[in-house]
């Protein structure tokens, strides 16, 4: 992926988000641009307008980091909008995340007997290992269960951006599908500006843009975000209805993989459903 255009999309886009109105600035006639003007950013961040406008066009090496934080405030990023920026800036500097080489997980990591064994400790809720390119690498049983219409008999790697994208079963499983959708195009950017030289997320970038007009438009917005914690809801073919909530824990062993617990409210039906998922798990193994 190319920065200096990462970097100008980024910065454009969210130049168009915010609106005099927002920025304290009065709105005036004849505005022809959605958004702040480039000169009204310049003066909200304390820079030229010719500096700015170099770094709107994608030269971004060698901003400073108070730079960065002026451009960041004027544009009122979030705390990842904010992160995403220093992250291109960085590889616009051929500075690695955190000054060092990022070591990409590998999918061997997901085998390593101590976290199997942990993920199988986890038998009240649903948990599952996927790295930086939405690849599930590992499961506990319920994990298996929950993702059966995505996981299937097998072949290649289950990828949770892929099912979303390209598989018609996906619009049925998440009933929230354009929330989804959104969700995990903004991860991936995420993880693309933390890893631009990642080859397999550029591929499978390139293969969703080919064959998903969806993706192709949401990739295009460069929206970030990251996968804390939260609620969803499932429509699963077996138990239906779920409501979970989530936790996204990294695996400091493995910089890149990301741990990922759904449980349901105590008491509530899908918390039911939940145990009723589980059963049917446990018959489905005593069967084969």
């Amino acid at each position: 992926m190319e920065n200096r255009s990462e970097v100008r999309e980024f910065l454009m886009s969210r130049r168009a988000k915010v609106t005099p109105e927002l920025a304290g600035l009065p709105d005036g006639a004849n505005r022809r641009v959605a958004g702040l003007r480039r000169t009204e950013v310049a003066t909200l961040a304390g820079v030229s307008v010719e500096y700015y406008a170099k770094l709107e066009r994608g030269a971004i090496a060698g901003a400073s980091s108070s730079v960065l934080e002026a451009i960041a405030r004027a544009l009122q990023l979030d705390d990842t909008e904010r992160t995403h920026l220093f992250d291109l800036a960085r590889a616009a500097d051929g500075i690695p995340l955190s000054g060092r080489p990022r070591r990409r997980a590998s999918k061997n990591a997901a085998n390593r007997p101590s976290l199997q064994w942990a993920l199988s400790a986890i038998t009240g809720g649903i948990a599952f290992v996927r790295d930086q390119n939405q690849d599930i690498l590992a499961t506990n049983e319920l994990g298996r269960a929950f993702y059966s219409p995505l996981i299937g008999d097998g072949g290649r790697t289950p990828n949770l951006a892929r099912f979303q994208f390209l598989d018609p079963a996906s619009r049925e499983f998440y009933p929230d599908w354009d929330l989804f959708a959104e969700m995990c195009v903004a991860i991936m950017r995420t993880e693309a500006g933390r890893d631009p030289h990642d080859t397999a997320l550029q591929a499978l970038v390139g293969e969703l843009s080919t064959r998903s007009d969806t993706f192709r438009k949401l990739w295009g917005a460069h929206d970030v975000r990251t996968h804390g914690s939260g609620t969803k809801r499932f429509n699963h073919p077996v138990v239906g209805e779920l409501t979970l909530a989530y936790e996204g824990l990294s695996i400091a062993a493995d910089p890149g993989l990301t741990l990922l617990i759904y449980t349901a409210e105590p008491g509530s039906p899908s918390a039911d459903r939940v145990k009723l998922l589980a059963s049917w798990s446990a018959s489905s193994v005593t069967a084969d």
